[in-house]
This record gives structure tokens, C-alpha cells and sequence, in this order.
């Protein structure tokens, strides 16, 4: 019984998401095709990104309610500066990295200095920066040659070379979908090898321990927070570039998907504990069900009963294999 629950935790997600495709692909032929899966991979690349930044917070045992409102502010920065101010390109990227590294900056300044507590720090911060994104654009969503509230009409237009990042493709692989995968990989060797990456995880395994073992913890945490807020920025990027829009509030429901995925990760290869190969594969998992649900044509409202059923399933396999362990 208990080699079968080890079993069960360490290959339960990967053991899930091979039976959901087999599933499907029995359900619809059209499944299990290189198009489809591509489209797959190009829907969970922007929340993959952001739940990458959630993964840094929960690495350093806090945690980032703020991401979707980075996403959205840095959707509407991108989107505006193109639209509104007609600047090149490197500006409309440079921009919004810029916000999401200031957020994650407020972010561990609250936590680290103030010593406000993370899930209430970031809430705070989650309103806060919900309404100026919706201040700035006086809640319009942001389009090519947009009316402005004055009666005129704004300059500029999404670019291609813009639009490129979000809908292009390179070798036949959608760009978002590179984009993720090398994401993916630099942070999973940043964790593993390097002496930030290392220092982070033991932060977070034990944040006192760490300290009497010469690691910088609060420098350490306010690194997480900005590569937190960095990583939501880039989904913030992607989103404007894959719809070619600013839409306001963007972000809003892609918090929670980043969230389950994260926490889905967690039973990942019997992990435990935050890692951004787990992490990968709860988007993974999350797409799948919802690509598949379409196909099935089941409603659009259901979804949220999906996920997070997926979820509390993930998170019973985990804790309760946590608990007989300490047992």
C-alpha cells in the first residue's frame, strides 16, 4: 500500500495528463494533432509566464496575489505606448519589465521592511494597482486608432513586429510556445545551479536556518518579488501581442489558472514543494482539460468546477502524502 501511494505522488499528475490526452483523442480524432497540440502550448504560454513568477513567491514561502493586476497594467503600458505615444518597439518591452520589476520591488518593500503579511501586502497592492491601470485608461480597452475621450483619434496601431511575438510562428513552432519552453528551462537551471536559485529554496524550506547559514534572506526575498513581478509583466506582453488589444482587467482570471498550475505542480515527480518543471506541467494540464472540454462543446461556465476540482485533487495527493511521511 505504501509503495503504491509513493507511486500515486510521485507520478499521479504526469500518469493524469497522459489519460486526459488518450480520452480526448479517443473522443475527437482532431485531438491529438500537431495543430491542436500547438495551440495548446500557444494558450498556456501566457499563463505559464505568470504562474513562473508565482513560483519565485511561493519558492521564498510567500506569495504574489498581485500578478494578475501586473498583467493587466502591463497589457494596457504596452498597448498604450503603441497605440497612444507611437514609441518603437524596444520601448513598448522595456516599459512594462520595468513596471513589473517596480511592483515586485513595492511588493517585498511591504514584506520585507513594513513586515506586512504576503497574502495581505499583495492583495493590497492587487487593488491598488488594478486602479490606476483603469485610472490611467479610463477604463477603455486600448485598439488601433482608438477614440479618444477628447473626441480625437490615437495615432498609432499595434505593429507587426509587435504583434509577431504574440501570433508568429518560427520553424512551424508558435513564437509564445519557444518563448515558454526557454523560460521554463533558464529558471529550472537557475534553481538548480545557481547560488540565488539555492539560497531562495532554502529561504523558503527555512527561512531562520537560512539566516544562521550566512544567506541574505531579506535580499533574497526581495529578488523573488521582482522576478514575480518581472515574469507577470512578460504574460502582460504576450497578451497584448497575441490579441492585439489592451484589454483592462486582463489578467484577472489567468491569476487563478497560474495558481492551480503552480500548486498542481507540487505533486509533480513526488516534488513537494514549488518547481518550475511541476509548474510547467500543471499549465499543461489545465490546457489540456480546457482544449479538450471545447471540443466536447461543454459549457464555458463549467470550467472553473474543472479546475479546481483538478486542483483540490492535486493538493489531497500532496498534503495528505506530506502528512504520512512526517508520520
Amino acid at each position: 500500500m505504501e509503495r503504491t501511494m509513493n507511486f500515486i505522488y510521485k507520478y499521479g499528475a504526469l500518469l493524469v495528463i497522459g489519460f486526459v490526452i488518450i480520452f480526448f483523442s479517443m473522443w475527437d480524432e482532431h485531438f491529438f494533432t500537431y495543430s491542436n497540440i500547438s495551440d495548446i502550448l500557444r494558450s498556456i504560454s501566457i499563463v505559464t509566464f505568470i504562474a513562473i513568477g508565482v513560483t519565485f513567491s511561493l519558492t521564498v514561502d510567500g506569495f504574489d496575489l498581485s500578478v494578475g493586476s501586473t498583467v493587466s497594467l502591463s497589457t494596457v503600458a504596452a498597448a498604450t505606448i503603441m497605440v497612444w505615444f507611437e514609441m518603437p518597439l524596444i520601448v513598448v518591452l522595456v516599459v512594462p519589465l520595468l513596471i513589473g520589476a517596480l511592483i515586485g520591488l513595492l511588493n517585498a518593500f511591504l514584506i520585507v521592511k513594513v513586515r506586512i503579511p504576503d497574502l495581505l501586502a499583495t492583495l493590497a497592492v492587487m487593488y491598488i494597482i488594478s486602479g490606476i491601470q483603469r485610472t490611467y485608461t479610463k477604463g477603455y480597452s486600448i485598439y488601433d486608432n482608438m477614440q479618444m475621450s477628447d473626441g480625437s483619434t490615437a495615432p498609432g496601431v499595434f505593429t507587426d513586429s509587435f504583434l509577431q511575438i504574440g501570433q508568429g510562428k518560427w520553424l512551424g513552432i508558435p513564437i509564445p510556445v519557444i518563448l515558454m519552453i526557454i523560460a521554463v528551462i533558464l529558471v529550472h537551471l537557475f534553481f538548480k545551479y545557481t547560488r540565488y536559485g539555492r539560497q531562495m529554496q532554502m529561504t523558503g524550506g527555512n527561512e531562520e536556518a537560512a539566516r544562521l547559514s550566512g544567506v541574505r534572506v531579506k535580499r533574497i526575498r526581495t529578488v523573488a518579488y521582482i522576478m514575480s513581478g518581472v515574469f507577470a509583466s512578460i504574460g502582460g506582453i504576450l497578451f497584448a501581442a497575441r490579441t492585439g488589444t489592451g484589454q483592462i482587467d486582463a489578467g484577472a482570471p489567468m491569476m487563478m489558472e497560474a495558481v492551480a498550475a503552480v500548486f498542481v505542480g507540487y505533486s509533480v515527480l513526488g516534488a513537494g514543494r514549488p518547481n518550475v518543471i511541476g509548474t510547467f506541467f500543471g499549465s499543461v494540464l489545465i490546457g489540456v482539460l480546457l482544449n479538450g472540454m471545447t471540443m466536447m462543446h461543454v459549457p464555458y461556465y463549467t470550467n472553473d468546477i474543472i479546475k479546481g476540482s483538478v486542483l483540490v485533487l492535486a493538493l489531497a495527493v500532496t498534503f495528505i502524502h506530506m502528512a504520512r511521511r512526517k508520520a
